[in-house]
């Protein structure tokens, strides 16, 4: 299996300007944007660490997912939520001869914990021995950041201000995320029961 993004969040959409208020730094200096490169990139690190968090895609974006078996031919839970468009299912043989399965044999289940690409019949498109399907969709609570919820957007600004004040500490330990963050973000996260199972 193999998630590729397939294209990133645009500089215009991420909110430079209110992680610039957020960390109180001084306005109307000539050189007022000579930061700006770096805190997008602490920008797109928070939002790249809370995707991960939550299984959440937060800025709309294309996605492709690659697969050389399903895992059930009566639903295919897809890699992240909330998805919004499933543009197309690609069957590759194995000589690697591609096939578009035509869309009125699988449809979109819209959730936002585990959205699934399903059957129109019974089963999904049968996967040739020694190929692959890849399937490609459009993810994303939001198409810009206004349009995120409260909670997820000062999550981000949070965790940004948190990477951008400890940028220099190596002493922190793996994972570490601020208690303020983990409360922000506790009700987007998948529930979890018995071995690791999501449901």
């Amino acid at each position: 299996m193999m998630l590729i993004e397939e294209t990133a969040i645009a500089d215009a959409a991420l909110p430079v300007d209110q992680f610039k208020a957020h960390l109180r730094l001084g306005t109307g200096f000539a050189e007022a944007n000579v930061q700006d490169e770096v805190l997008k990139g602490f920008l797109r690190a928070a939002i790249a660490a809370i995707e991960a968090r939550t299984g959440k895609v937060l800025i709309e974006r294309d996605f492709s997912w690659s697969l050389s078996k399903w895992r059930d031919q009566a639903g295919e839970v897809l890699p992240v939520a909330p998805v919004t468009v499933v543009d197309a299912v690609t069957m590759t043989d194995a000589v690697g001869a591609e096939s578009a399965a035509t869309p009125d044999v699988y449809r979109l289940e819209r959730d936002s914990q585990r959205p699934r690409l399903r059957p129109v019949a019974s089963a999904l498109p049968a996967i040739a021995t020694g190929g692959s399907v890849k399937i490609t969709f459009i993810a994303g609570m939001a198409a810009d950041w206004g349009g995120l919820p409260a909670d997820l957007g000062q999550a981000v600004l949070l965790l940004a201000a948190h990477y951008y004040e400890y940028r220099d500490e190596t002493a922190l330990s793996d994972g570490c995320m601020p208690f303020g963050v983990t409360s922000l973000i506790q009700r987007y996260r998948m529930v979890r029961f018995g071995s690791g199972v999501v449901q």
